[in-house]
């Protein structure tokens, strides 16, 4: 079978936003890692957008890292709420000033 029919299928490339409000983000970024699998979490009573999706380190001291960015997570939304495998893989992140830019793909396994 070759890799790409056993790859995960990526579905959506994003910065993860709020992160400049994420507590304690700023002393747990060093052990962020470029291809670093991170989970995601719906946030269905979230007052602010109702597609939320929250980002976190995978693992069960997950950290969270901030949000999938509002206009472009109703489709992860909506696959998270119907049970679909999905999770995420940083791929980039810099210091811009004082905002953590962080990179991710959002994955789905096949």
């Amino acid at each position: 079978m070759s890799t790409a029919a056993t790859s995960p299928l990526v579905l959506l490339e994003c910065l993860v936003a709020g992160t400049t409000h994420r507590e304690g983000l700023a002393e747990y970024e060093p052990r962020l890692q470029p291809n670093q699998k991170l989970a995601l979490q719906r946030e269905s009573d979230s007052s602010y957008d109702d597609w939320a999706v929250r980002v976190y380190t995978s693992g069960p001291d997950g950290f969270w890292l901030g949000y999938l960015p509002e206009g472009r997570n109703e489709t992860v939304a909506r696959l998270l709420d119907a049970g679909y495998p999905l999770s995420g893989r940083l791929t980039h992140k810099a210091w811009e000033e004082d905002w953590l830019h962080l990179e991710i793909e959002v994955l789905l396994e096949k």
